[in-house]
């Protein structure tokens, strides 16, 4: 299980940010990173014939997404009470459609950036495969109780959820409601329903300060030594809370996340 500490160390603008703002019920800062997609196919090639299971470009960029987290440690932050708390472990959420793409749910994989590509591959795989065939997965479990509750109160159930789980610190798993089900992360394949660039809404009821869009390759234009030429492109899509993180923090995480993706033979081992 994941926990929390109190961060004691905020600069001035982090402490104003923090009271600036409610928690956020919209997306509240966008952003948009484009890789070159050639090195990260050709790494997923090489993992799939070297281990004869399903690695996809979901698989590195949750990895990728993980050491650049590791990186930068204070934006694996949530916000108790107006205070910034940080999460204990990496924990990296993936969004997993069923019912034809008309449901989602998801898997958590806790300490991310600790774990391999195909050992991600591996647990994810698992959980898809509970979730597709109707097991039981506590996220599916916990979606479809809350959901059979009338609208007013359905609200009220997550407020009152994410109050107790987040400001307060109780464990409602035996209630069924995962603790801190989504983590430190969320990421979701745009890709699968012919999407080029997504930008999704921060879910605040999970306290999740981030997530990121995965959209399908394309040939674009680019800039390679001086020419514009077609290049095999994949465009990231992102939104995070502002009173956890800004432009000096998402820029650094941008980096990070960059590096790792220009070199996953070496990075995203």
């Amino acid at each position: 299980m994941s926990h929390f500490r109190r961060l004691e160390r905020v600069s001035s603008w982090r402490r104003m940010a923090l009271e600036a703002w409610a928690p956020p019920s919209d997306p509240t800062v966008y952003g948009i990173l484009e890789v070159p997609a050639a090195p990260l196919e050709a790494h997923v090639a090489r993992l799939r014939e070297a281990s004869g299971k399903r690695v996809t470009l979901t698989h590195l960029i949750g990895k990728a997404a993980a050491l650049a987290i590791a990186a930068r440690p204070e934006t694996n932050s949530i916000v108790r009470r107006g205070r910034l708390w940080q999460r204990d472990t990496i924990d990296v959420f993936f969004q997993v459609a069923f019912e034809g793409g008309e449901n989602l749910a998801g898997a958590k994989v806790c300490a991310a950036d600790r774990k391999g590509v195909l050992e991600i591959a591996d647990e994810l795989a698992a959980c898809a495969s509970r979730i597709r065939d109707r097991r039981d997965d506590p996220t599916v479990r916990s979606t479809r109780t809350l959901a059979r509750l009338p609208p007013r109160l359905l609200r009220a159930a997550m407020r009152a959820g994410e109050t107790l789980s987040y400001d307060y610190g109780v464990d409602l798993s035996r209630l069924g409601i995962p603790y801190d089900a989504i983590g430190s992360c969320m990421i979701t394949n745009v890709a699968g329903f012919g999407l080029e660039v997504g930008l999704a809404p921060l879910f605040p009821p999970g306290r999740c300060p981030m997530i990121l869009t995965v959209g399908a390759v394309r040939e674009r234009p680019a800039v390679v030594a001086g020419q514009v030429v077609a290049q095999r492109t994949l465009v990231l899509g992102a939104a995070f809370d502002h009173r956890v993180a800004d432009g000096y923090q998402a820029g650094r995480l941008a980096g990070e996340l960059r590096a790792a993706l220009l070199d996953p033979a070496t990075r995203l081992a």
